[in-house]
């Protein structure tokens, strides 16, 4: 297989085997996002942050029988998120997706939650209605048609910079980037909500994070003020952080590759938010591969056999990053959170 060497930016949308949608509640200030593997999808996991709220984790395990998922649910709502996952599970069976038991489709859906609840309504969260609009939008709507980016979905509540408490957070976001080289293609969708700042790791700027004061645009450093602080640093929204990511590949991966893949992209976290994987922090990343399973019609030579696993790790790496970038550029305001653009527009 050749893959060639030129890396070129695509709409994560073109990816074979996957359909995307969000539901967004703006005045509650939460949602959650679906990625949808009609066909099923190989996947991995790698959970790094010391608190995530999860779904379905376990049976991603190399070593269990489960050897394919129809959706990754990420979601705003912190552990109360969870039950979009059942709403996704839900409109999957009504359409006759999932591993088929004999007397149904058992649809496997894995969901990971942000905490989202200190910003906007903290009793309203993602339930089972929110999970099968989602999965709507995901399916009704053209294939080809641009996802929407920046305060939706599990992007709307996000939030990071949170050291100095809620008054001094910035805006986070839904970001969504992907890469082709030569017929592989690799892309990320991530919820950046993390307790620190987003750094972008080709410019070095930080875009959002952490504010000197309530009524400031300027930015302190998160990392030096936790050094500052030392013995006496206190978290003063402990346990209220995720930033959730989904890879999606058309290569062909075994669960063990997947979960490689996974703790290889673990890296863009670490490029671009410091501090990241924090015990405040339940960060997680799936991986779903669609070149082991069958697709529509006319798509079966897109499909990519095996390809380098280090390469893998570094397109995935590479792709999350540029989401988690995005992720913040493109948030809008919400509840006087600061955005990235309030902040460049107050510096021209």
């Amino acid at each position: 297989m050749t893959y060639g060497t030129a890396l070129s930016p695509i709409p994560i949308t073109r990816i074979e085997g996957f359909r995307f949608g969000h539901s967004t509640n703006r005045e509650a200030g939460t949602g959650c996002t679906v990625i949808v593997a009609p066909e099923g999808a190989c996947a991995g996991v790698d959970v790094r942050g010391g608190a995530p709220a999860s779904r379905e984790t376990d049976l991603l395990r190399p070593e269990n029988t489960v050897d394919a998922i129809h959706a990754v649910c990420l979601s705003g709502g912190s552990a109360f998120g969870l039950e979009a996952a059942s709403g996704v599970a839900r409109e999957l069976e009504a359409r006759g997706i999932g591993l088929d038991v004999g007397p149904t489709r058992v649809p496997i859906v894995c969901s990971s939650c942000i905490f989202d609840l200190a910003f906007g309504d903290a009793h309203v969260r993602p339930g089972v209605s929110d999970g099968e609009k989602a999965v709507r939008e995901a399916l009704d709507g053209p294939a080809d048609k641009p996802l929407a980016e920046g305060t939706v979905g599990a992007g709307t509540g996000a939030t990071v910079g949170k050291l100095n408490g809620p008054k001094c957070a910035m805006k986070g976001g839904l970001g969504a980037r992907a890469f082709a080289l030569g017929p592989l293609k690799v892309g990320a969708i991530v919820a950046v909500n993390a307790c620190g700042d987003i750094v972008d790791p080709e410019t070095h700027e930080t875009l959002a994070g952490m504010r000197a004061a309530a009524d400031s645009l300027e930015l302190a450093n998160m990392e030096e003020a936790m050094l500052s602080a030392g013995a006496n640093m206190v978290m003063p929204l402990d346990r209220t952080n995720t930033t959730i990511a989904c890879i999606v590949t058309n290569a062909h991966l075994t669960k063990a590759q997947a979960t490689k893949v996974a703790q290889m992209a673990a890296d863009a976290y670490a490029h671009t938010i410091r501090p990241t994987h924090t015990t405040n922090d339940g960060d997680t990343i799936y991986v779903m591969a669609s070149g082991a399973r069958k697709t529509p019609a006319g798509e079966g030579d897109a499909l990519v056999a095996a390809p380098p696993l280090d390469l893998m790790g570094l397109l995935a790496t590479r792709a999350l990053e540029a989401a988690i970038c995005a992720g913040v550029r493109t948030a809008d305001k919400i509840f006087d959170l600061p955005t990235y653009q309030n902040r460049i527009d107050s510096l021209s």
